[in-house]
C-alpha cells in the first residue's frame, strides 16, 4: 500500500506557483506538504501531477492498492486517522469534491475529476489551500499545528546564554543551529530553528516563526509572526506574516510584508512591499489563472513565481503578483501584474537561454545546478505565455 497526494482539479487557480512544482512541493509552516503528511502518516509519500511536472519526482512502484490524497488539503489529527481506517473502494469526500480515497486503480490511470468510490463519507471542516495567498494566511496556524508535531517527545538543542528568550517550552532548536546575542519572544506563538540554521547577532524574532535547515538570518535583522523561511534561504531588514519557500534571499534591509515567495528568487537590497492600500480598503489580488481580481482581506503584499528577482530598492505595490523567471527592475512604484519571463516591466520578454543560465547561476551559489526535468518544464510553460 502507498499514500500519493495528487494535485486537484483546482490547481491552476495556485498560478505562479503551481506553474514550476506539484502542490505537494509547497514549502510553509515548518515544513513542505509532502513532508507533512509524510510525518503524520509514517510512510513514504509520492506525488501525482500534471504529465510536464511528474519528471521531477519519482514515481511508486505498482501496489494492488493506493490511498490517494489531495494536496491542497491540510491535516489534522482527525483527518489522518479517518484517512488509515479507509478501506478499498471507500473515500472522504466535502462539498468541494474527493479529499481521500483507497483504489487499486494504476497510478498512470489516476484522475480526481473522474475516479469514482463505492462508498462516500462526507467530512466537515476540511481546509484546502486555493490562491496563493491563502498560504501566507493559513501560516501563523500550520506553524503552531507543525510545531507540535514535529517536537512532540523531542528535547530541543540547548539554548545559549547570550540569547534573550520568552517562554521557552515553545523554542525548539535542531542539532547544528547557530544563534548568538539575539532575541526569541515565542509569547506569540512558538519559534523553530531548523538544522544547521544561524541567526545572527542583533536579530529579533517573535513567533510563531519558522526557520529551515542551513537557512540565515542575518545581522539585526527583525521578523514578526506568521513568517516562515524554507530551507537554504536568507532573511534580513525586517519580514511580517510572509513565507519564502526555499533557495531564497530577502537578506537586505526593507520590508517583506503579507507575501507569498516561491523558490529560487531574490529582492535586492531596499526592496520594499506595500501590504496595505492608503485607504486602508480591500486588497484585490490577480488570479492569474481565472484572469480576474479576488478580494483577499485588507493585507497582502506579494506573490512571486518560482526563479524570479527583483532588482535593487524595487517598490512592490500593494497585492502584486509576479510570475515564473521574471527579471524585475524599473524606475517607481512596479507594475501589480508582471507576466511569467519578463524582462524588465516594459514587456520584454526574458529570453530562454539566458535565462537559464542565469538561474544556474543562482543556482550554484547554493552548491546546485539546473536539472534537465527543470529544463523541459520551463521549455513547457514559455511557449503558453
Amino acid at each position: 500500500m502507498g499514500f500519493i497526494l495528487y494535485d486537484n482539479k483546482f490547481r491552476a487557480n495556485l498560478s505562479p506557483l503551481s506553474l514550476t512544482k506539484a502542490v505537494a512541493d509547497f514549502h510553509f509552516g515548518l515544513l513542505s506538504i509532502k513532508e507533512r503528511w509524510a510525518l503524520l502518516l509514517k510512510c513514504p509519500i509520492f506525488i501525482h501531477t500534471e504529465q510536464y511536472l511528474q519528471p521531477l519526482y519519482d514515481m511508486p512502484s505498482e501496489t494492488a492498492s493506493n490511498t490517494w490524497i489531495d494536496a491542497a488539503v491540510l491535516p489534522t489529527d482527525e483527518l489522518v486517522r479517518q484517512i488509515l481506517q479507509l478501506n478499498e473502494g471507500e473515500s472522504l469526500v466535502d462539498e468541494t469534491g474527493l479529499i481521500a480515497g483507497k483504489s487499486s486503480i494504476p497510478f498512470g490511470l489516476f484522475n480526481a475529476t473522474t475516479v469514482d468510490f463505492e462508498k462516500k463519507i462526507v467530512v466537515e471542516n476540511v481546509y484546502r489551500i486555493v490562491f496563493p495567498w491563502d498560504i501566507m494566511l493559513r501560516n501563523d496556524a500550520q506553524i503552531k499545528a507543525d510545531f507540535k508535531w514535529v517536537t512532540e517527545g523531542r528535547k530541543s538543542a540547548p539554548i545559549s546564554n547570550t540569547v534573550q528568550v520568552f517562554q521557552t517550552a515553545d523554542i525548539f532548536i535542531e542539532e547544528g543551529a547557530k544563534l548568538e546575542f539575539c532575541t526569541l519572544n515565542a509569547s506569540t506563538g512558538p519559534i523553530y530553528i531548523g538544522a544547521n540554521a544561524e541567526i545572527m547577532e542583533g536579530t529579533s524574532i517573535r513567533g510563531p516563526f519558522s526557520i529551515g535547515y542551513n537557512s540565515v538570518l542575518k545581522l539585526n535583522s527583525r521578523v514578526y509572526g506568521g513568517t516562515t523561511l524554507g530551507p537554504y534561504c536568507m532573511g534580513g531588514g525586517e519580514i511580517k506574516n510572509s513565507v519564502i519557500m526555499g533557495y531564497s534571499n530577502k537578506a537586505h534591509d526593507g520590508y517583506l510584508g503579507d507575501a507569498v515567495i516561491g523558490e529560487w528568487c531574490n529582492l535586492g537590497a531596499g526592496t520594499t512591499n506595500s501590504n496595505l492600500k492608503n485607504s486602508a480598503g480591500t486588497i484585490k489580488v490577480w488570479a492569474m489563472e481565472l484572469k480576474e481580481y479576488i478580494s483577499v482581506g485588507q493585507k497582502c503584499g506579494l506573490i512571486m513565481g518560482d526563479f524570479s528577482r527583483l532588482s535593487i530598492n524595487s517598490s512592490v505595490n500593494t497585492g502584486s503578483v509576479i510570475g515564473v523567471s521574471c527579471n524585475v527592475f524599473g524606475a517607481g512604484l512596479l507594475p501589480r501584474i508582471i507576466p511569467h519571463f519578463s524582462w524588465g516591466i516594459e514587456g520584454i520578454q526574458y529570453q530562454l537561454e539566458t535565462a537559464f543560465t542565469d538561474i544556474n547561476n543562482w543556482k550554484a551559489m547554493k552548491g546546485k545546478k539546473i536539472s534537465n526535468a527543470e529544463i523541459s518544464m520551463l521549455q513547457h510553460i514559455f511557449p503558453n505565455q
